[in-house]
């Protein structure tokens, strides 16, 4: 009885306050539909699959919104990488690295009908590896991926802010 007394009075507080999602501020900003690019990085096209993936995983969860075609989409975002970096943080009493910071950093072009707008973000995931060790191969495509999420959301953040205020005509 108690937790649905809590449900309730939990329901009448966000209702009565006027919470809105962010994912009502987003979709005001970009519709009903996005569809997404991703530039393809020569120097590191692996990353680019990865944070492909992220990309449109944000984009369904995030977003709530569908994926579609560039030509039947509201909005298109055009993604590129602009660096993927590794760089230790914390080292052992023998001075071997232990854990390392990715972080990687995207401009994002958001383009509507009649305009292009463009942000930069960036997204950091710490992680330990054994003292005297290289970064494995999961354990790199995992930082990324995170890395990856965490710069979305970011974007995300951006995004519900542009949709919260929107420009006064």
């Amino acid at each position: 009885m108690r937790i649905l007394a809590g449900c309730i009075i939990a329901v009448m507080v966000f209702t009565g306050c006027g919470y809105v999602s962010a994912a009502h501020y987003t979709q005001s900003v970009v519709g009903e539909s996005v569809s997404t690019e991703v530039l393809i990085s020569m120097e590191d096209p692996q990353n680019t699959v990865i944070i492909k993936d992220a990309v449109d995983t944000a984009i369904i969860t995030k977003f709530r919104t569908s994926l579609t075609s560039k030509n039947a989409s509201q909005t298109h975002l055009k993604v590129q990488i602009s660096s993927v970096g590794f760089s230790p943080i914390r080292y052992d009493t023998n001075g071997y690295v232990t854990t390392y910071r990715t972080t990687v950093s995207m401009h994002i072009d958001r383009i509507t009908s009649d305009k292009v707008h463009g942000y930069n973000t960036s997204g950091m995931y710490d992680f330990d590896i054994e003292p005297n060790a290289i970064i494995s191969d999961r354990a790199r495509f995992n930082a990324i991926t995170i890395g990856a999420q965490k710069a979305i959301d970011a974007f995300v953040a951006q995004i519900a802010a542009e949709g919260s205020n929107p420009p006064k005509e």
